[in-house]
């Protein structure tokens, strides 16, 4: 199985755990969810893996998660995952999929249990903090 990573190039978060990733030794297929989009089946499988609900995976900052009226309580997840399908930002991000499993890497040291290889060299985050060093 390959190294898969739900990228999105304009959150920073996404960019460290792509930098992370590569620091690995490992090069990821990078998917660009929000030029390729979503299929309910593959949100279903996704979410499915990393043991998390539709709710769970939401983007409700900096998304139009609110004005969509996705933040009640009582949206059910058949409506969270048309809303996804049809805004893919909604979806939050990003997740990765190793054979070791798969997560919603928030924060971007939530990749570090993915990975197959450690790492060669430190990793920080673009504010120059340090997200994690070799061992």
């Amino acid at each position: 199985m390959t190294t898969v990573i739900h990228h999105n190039l304009d959150c920073g978060t996404s960019r460290n755990v792509l930098a992370v990733i590569r620091a690995s030794g490992t090069e990821p297929v990078v998917v660009d969810y929000l030029q390729t989009g979503w299929t309910r089946p593959q949100l279903q499988a996704l979410f499915a893996a990393a043991d998390m609900t539709p709710r769970q995976a939401l983007r409700t900052s900096k998304s139009p998660a609110e004005e969509l009226g996705l933040t009640d309580a009582d949206v059910s997840d058949d409506a969270l995952l048309d809303a996804m399908v049809a805004h893919p930002i909604l979806v939050n991000r990003p997740i990765v999929c190793t054979p070791k499993g798969v997560a919603l890497c928030r924060p971007s040291e939530a990749v570090l249990p993915l990975l197959e290889m450690p790492l060669s060299a430190p990793v920080y985050k673009e504010d120059g903090t340090l997200i994690c060093a070799p061992a």
